[in-house]
């Protein structure tokens, strides 16, 4: 174990002094309810009210210390704060905050950094454009790819998520996001992901069928397809449900785009950095995309994303084609080169590697001592914990993974949700995570895992069923789309927490 010492985070987390939400968080979850807009849709997930945060761990207003296993959603693979992060902003906000598209030293030194670690032939071979946010830097790929191709046509597949705003949300796959947009998207082909799991096309048996899916739309002259310009793909899916495909999907979706004169854009917003062990997950397959789309971890927190594409695949782009008043702040650059630095020269990348499939193993054995689980995958510190009612239906449970998430949090661990009926818990913890937080936090999960059993499931407050939790099941409106006033309550059932009294 690592010395106390050396620890990144609060040694002494998980600790729970007031059961959340505690009487100071209350307060000002009452005062963003009462201000703010009711869309909002964390504070009905975790009700605390966070005070500071370091490494791996969050302290809330009421001393709760929580082990955070959400990591932003996967915007901190190096934690909160990293004390070389923190020097890097420090540093550059002496200097200059906001410089358009001029070329500070810290714009240089990203552009250098980020060169040398792109994957396969782009790596020395790419052409940068600077956005925002994962949802802008995709939205700029695929206007780029019809540009570059000279037709429309964009193939995206079932549970992807690719941002929420403008004509992006069309590429996600959500029915539940496509209502909050009056803005129309690009012409959007949709294709089942390969999910072993929940197999679609003989996703079990491997990629074969998708492809040959594909093949269809492209040869067929009455598939319905007028034009297919690229191919957008997360490497493993994300919100979907942390769905790894079949090892034979990414190579085979490479050939399948060289064989048609097709742009394979990959979108490693939340895969990417080091989250699969790799820098970027394409290498796990060899696979090097024609346009790579990088957001979240890039930027420490800071709002950044980049689009990086092959320097051959456009002559020449108007002046213009892609604008933003924030692109590329200086701020932001600063600790982006500092983190591609640390995640080049230290030894972050092996011990996600190495500690990945250990990790993996013991929610395998949870598993296996808990029927409520059906499937346990997952990549580096990238793990999805599928729940159902029964495995031979594999009916999805998203009412017992909600249960463990509010379980979780009693517990202090933050833990959230996704899949299609919110019915995977996922582990993306901080990259620098120390050994005994991970201990400490199987425990815990442990610990809910068994509670659900004995403890009865409410569904959170809802409107009427519109979507299938499963084969024959309803479920209620996602969660996030009916927000209440006032302090949100934890979902699912209060679980007693033993009350402990230290000093800081």
């Amino acid at each position: 174990m690592t010395g106390r010492d050396a620890w990144l985070s609060f040694p002494d987390a998980p600790r729970i002094l007031h059961p959340p939400p505690g009487p100071r968080s209350r307060e000002l979850l009452a005062d963003q309810a009462r201000w703010e807009t009711d869309a909002v849709g964390y504070p009905h997930y975790f009700p605390i009210a966070p005070k500071v945060a370091q490494g791996s761990t969050i302290e809330d207003v009421d001393g709760n210390r929580f082990i955070d296993w959400m990591a932003g959603i996967s915007v901190l693979n190096l934690g909160h704060r990293h004390p070389r992060l923190v020097a890097a902003l420090e540093e550059q906000s002496r200097a200059i905050w906001h410089a358009l598209e001029l070329p500070t030293e810290a714009r240089i030194r990203f552009l250098k950094e980020l060169r040398d670690v792109l994957p396969g032939t782009l790596r020395n071979h790419a052409r940068i454009f600077f956005s925002v946010t994962g949802g802008d830097c995709i939205e700029t790929a695929v206007n780029l790819a019809d540009f570059a191709q000279g037709k429309r046509g964009t193939v995206a597949f079932s549970g992807a998520y690719h941002g929420v705003h403008g004509g992006v949300v069309h590429l996600t796959s959500g029915r539940r996001y496509h209502s909050t947009t009056s803005f129309g998207g690009g012409t959007v082909v949709r294709v089942p992901y390969p999910d072993p799991y929940r197999p679609v096309l003989g996703a079990d048996k491997g990629a074969a069928g998708t492809i040959a899916y594909l093949e269809h739309l492209v040869n067929d002259p009455h598939s319905g397809v007028d034009a297919i310009s690229s191919v957008l793909v997360e490497p493993i899916l994300g919100e979907g449900g942390y769905v790894v495909p079949p090892d034979d999907f990414l190579p085979s979706l490479r050939e399948f785009c060289d064989r048609h004169g097709i742009l394979l854009i990959a979108d490693e917003v939340q895969t990417g950095l080091g989250r699969t062990g790799r820098m970027w997950a394409v290498e796990h397959s060899g696979v090097t995309p024609d346009i790579l789309c990088i957001a979240k971890t890039i930027g420490g927190g800071i709002p950044l994303a980049v689009v990086a594409y092959r320097d051959d695949l456009v002559r020449e782009l108007p002046r213009g084609f892609h604008l933003g008043t924030y692109r590329a702040n200086p701020l932001a650059l600063a600790v982006g080169a500092e983190t591609l630095e640390l995640l080049k020269e230290g030894d972050l990348l092996d011990r996600t590697r190495h500690r990945g499939p250990q990790l993996l193993q013991k929610f395998q054995g949870l598993a296996d001592r808990h029927p409520a689980v059906g499937s346990v995958r997952g990549r580096g510190f990238m793990i999805g914990v599928e729940f159902v009612r029964d495995r031979r239906s594999r009916l999805a449970w998203g009412d017992g993974a909600r249960s463990m998430r509010s379980a979780l949090l009693a517990r202090g661990v933050l833990m959230h949700t996704c899949g299609a009926w919110d019915q995977v818990l996922r582990f993306m913890a901080p990259l620098t995570i120390e050994d005994e937080l991970l201990e400490r936090g199987v425990a815990a999960f442990e610990e809910s895992l068994e509670s659900l059993a004995t403890t009865p499931v409410t569904r959170p407050a809802g409107g009427p069923v519109h979507y299938p939790a499963g084969p024959g099941e309803p479920h209620p409106l996602p969660e996030h789309m009916v927000p209440t006033p006032g302090v949100p309550p934890i979902p699912g059932p209060r679980l007693p927490v033993e009350h402990v009294d230290t000093d800081d």
